[in-house]
């Protein structure tokens, strides 16, 4: 039935359009106290990022592209402090490309966690939010923040999400986020650090050297979680022999944990495993059919001894594999595979003569709890509302483009390089898990091995090994360990 009051249609005059709102920040704010005694404030929520337009040469306006969602911790001033706050910061963030910060967020820097258990103990549904007596924010004050499609980060209405899903455009969206919360919070004179965990740790270096090179802005850390900043260390593909050889210390500890090094300690399994890597079989990559019958056989022996696979699966693989096809042949005779993100984690595949397994079960086992977790707090306890669904880790940022480097091996440590050398005072933390097959410690030592750096730079690097996967805080002692190393790290 028509509007008999429609003036605008009895006269035949056009209603201009309605505009759509323009979009805002929806911060929330909650205030809270340690167990320790410390109050602290959660900011929760989506930051607008604007871009200054040009169009036909003249200004378009500051226009709102993106929703970044963003937690950060402050805590309460000390009496008496300067206004401008010398508390470090510590901006963090995952990896993927395509996972939110929940890992860092409740597995590790965050005043609560996810009660997720570890392998050999985990919590069943429906899991819990534990406090986190190790937290980062009795050091350093936090920002988690998420990329474009992951968390609840999205582009704004009649945006395109894919220009962000690329290396240099999530590079500048993540460093356009650190340069707003800091100037919007009078913290440019505060010790700043990035933490990444896995394709963050890429995109720390990358962040870094942006916030130097546009902004000015010198970070005082990097902490490198589970690290890969070549990611030619890592892509199993013709031609590439690199990571065949950087993978096999890592197949050592993940056999060693399930009990096929019998009576040895890790450490020594894993140093004869890099020895190995490093020389014998580097060299016999290197020589493809130019190996004489009694060297290949020596290889392939060898080859079985470090990593307890079957002398005819490693010839049948020409001496290379990748890590799916591992996973798959290590326990086939137990009929398990086992994880790639943790290699300590199995599980019966749905097909026992598949060759090649990508199901992860320690996914698998810690997805539940991770994502039970964050909904429940961010609502409950943060006070945020969203209908949206939280990406956890989800596959809408792909394909992910590397269009910067076409042509040439997706690779930062130049970046690392040049900002070791413009900031003598960086300082990074490189934290490992020996049963991480996801990024493989040997394949970061050869990353350091091969940059350009100097004795006084070399000594500016922490390294932490420890007895765990990619996300090595699943277990408490590591996780203790290496949020002790992190407070000393941010408070130095």
């Amino acid at each position: 039935m028509a509007e008999l009051n429609d003036d605008s249609s009895a006269t035949g005059t056009a209603r201009p359009a309605a505009k759509t709102p323009e979009v805002s920040d929806d911060f929330i704010h909650r205030r809270h106290t340690l167990p320790s005694g410390l109050g602290y404030t959660t900011t929760t929520g989506r930051l607008v990022l604007r871009r200054e337009e040009v169009k036909d040469g003249k200004a378009d306006g500051f226009k709102a592209k993106a929703e970044i969602f963003v937690v950060s911790y402050v805590a309460d001033p000390t009496p008496g402090a300067p206004a401008a706050n010398p508390r470090p910061v510590v901006f963090a963030f995952n990896g993927g490309p395509g996972s939110s910060s929940v890992w860092l967020h409740m597995g590790l820097l965050g005043p609560r966690m996810v009660d997720s258990g570890d392998i050999g103990n985990l919590t069943p549904a429906p899991y819990g939010v534990v406090d986190n007596p190790e937290t980062i924010l009795e050091h350093a004050d936090l920002v988690m923040i998420d990329p474009v499609n992951t968390g609840f980060s999205r582009v704004v209405e009649g945006g395109t999400a894919e220009e962000f899903h690329a290396f240099v455009e999530d590079r500048d969206l993540v460093a356009e986020v650190i340069r707003l919360w800091t100037t919007r919070n009078n913290r440019w004179l505060s010790p700043k650090y990035l933490v990444g965990e896995s394709y963050g740790t890429l995109r720390a270096v990358a962040v870094a050297k942006r916030l130097f090179d546009a902004y000015g802005m010198s970070v005082n850390g990097l902490g490198l979680i589970s690290t890969v900043l070549n990611l030619s260390t890592l892509y199993f593909q013709p031609g590439n022999d690199t990571p065949y050889a950087l993978h096999i210390p890592t197949y050592a500890a993940i056999a060693h944990y399930h009990g096929r090094h019998r009576g040895r300690e890790l450490r020594e399994v894993v140093a004869e495993a890099e020895a190995f890597a490093g020389r014998e079989f580097g060299y016999a990559l290197s020589q493809g059919s130019r190996l004489t019958a009694e060297e290949l056989d020596g290889v392939v022996a060898r080859l079985s001894a470090v990593t307890t696979l079957d002398q005819d699966f490693i010839r049948r693989t020409n001496l290379r594999w990748t890590y799916g096809e591992f996973a798959a042949e290590l326990l086939r005779g137990q009929g398990l595979t086992v994880g790639r993100i943790d290699g300590r984690f199995t599980q019966r595949p749905d097909n026992r003569q598949l060759s090649e397994n990508w199901d992860d079960p320690s996914l698998r086992a810690i997805n539940g709890p991770y994502a039970a977790a964050i909904n429940h707090y961010l609502r409950a306890e943060l006070g945020y509302e969203n209908d949206l669904p939280y990406e956890i880790l989800t596959g809408r940022v792909q394909p992910w483009s590397y269009k910067t480097f076409e042509g040439a091996p997706v690779d930062v440590s130049a970046d690392l390089e040049r900002l070791l050398a413009y900031n003598p005072e960086l300082r990074v933390h490189v934290d490992y898990g020996y049963h991480d097959g996801a990024t493989p410690h040997f394949a970061a030592e050869y990353v350091w091995a091969h940059m350009d750096l100097p004795p006084e730079a070399l000594a500016r690097f922490t390294h932490h090994y420890h007895e765990a996967g990619h996300m090595m805080y699943l277990n408490p002692e590591a996780r203790r360990a290496q949020l002790a190393a992190l407070a000393e790290f941010v408070g130095a």
